[in-house]
């Protein structure tokens, strides 16, 4: 039996993730698949919805599954979404072709994360790229952006770090208020008394999503690497740790830069 207290923290939630997403009832009732009536009785606590009607809404919100599992453990059912240690065995398969996909990048960077932005596996390109950044900074957890952005980090060959360390920042910030997450806000507050400040826009501004440009590791070496970066996740995983996961590869932006990433992997 579901009590007043457990309805109400059900319909609390539920209202505030649509609102988030900025999602009129009506828009959520025809995603859905039910009325806006019922819609507002649920986030009213006049009704009170059952397990799928409560996945079928988060999944028409785009909640993450982790916060799914929230939404149905506050309504009083079991979490619908398994968690699973990436060592786990039955992980094998999703660890195998993760390998392979970081090797088919070489001899470009990329590496897979967490939600958090945390180390969970990277290509030799990766490491390569990396070398002379400090070893506290390659001590697990290892967070992706502080590497980056860190004055004993990479920070101090990124060409266009005013701009570029925005970029990571408010990919972070925006993140966390899509997905709120404590851990998140704490990184983009620590990155940005590690950063320039942000630049002024000029007439000519485009944003903060700029290609990073790097300089070569060697100080005897004056060629710059010019880097994009693309993001791939699990579009149809059903285990939270598998759907939490993120791709980021750094491409070349022209010749050049593809000539001495492959040189960088044969040292």
């Amino acid at each position: 039996m579901i009590s007043e207290s457990t309805r109400g923290g059900l319909a609390d939630a539920l209202r505030e993730w649509r609102i988030r997403r900025r999602v009129s009832q009506l828009e959520l009732a025809m995603r859905a698949g039910t009325t806006q009536r019922h819609v507002s009785f649920i986030e009213s606590g006049r009704s009170t919805p059952g397990r799928s009607m409560i996945i079928r809404l988060a999944e028409s919100l785009e909640v993450p599954i982790r916060e799914r599992n929230e939404l149905l453990l506050v309504a009083g059912f079991a979490p619908a979404y398994p968690q699973t240690r990436m060592d786990n065995p039955q992980l094998e398969p999703i660890r195998t072709a993760l390998d392979r996909i970081l090797h088919g990048h070489l001899p470009y960077p990329a590496v897979v994360v967490d939600r958090h932005g945390d180390l969970v596996s990277a290509n030799a390109a990766f490491h390569a790229l990396t070398a002379g950044v400090a070893p506290q900074l390659l001590v697990p957890p290892v967070s992706v952006p502080r590497v980056l952005l860190h004055p004993q980090g990479l920070a101090p060959r990124i060409v266009n770090l005013d701009e570029w360390a925005w970029h990571i920042i408010d990919s972070i910030q925006a993140e966390s208020v899509r997905n709120p997450d404590d851990q998140l806000q704490r990184l983009a507050s620590e990155l940005i008394d590690l950063v320039p400040l942000r630049p002024r826009a000029s007439p000519h501004h485009l944003g903060f999503a700029v290609p990073l440009r790097l300089r070569a590791h060697d100080p005897d070496d004056d060629r710059e690497l010019t880097l994009i970066t693309t993001l791939t996740h699990f579009g149809t995983a059903i285990d939270v740790t598998i759907a939490e996961l993120r791709l980021e590869a750094f491409l070349p932006a022209d010749e050049a830069t593809s000539a001495m990433l492959a040189e960088l992997v044969k040292r």
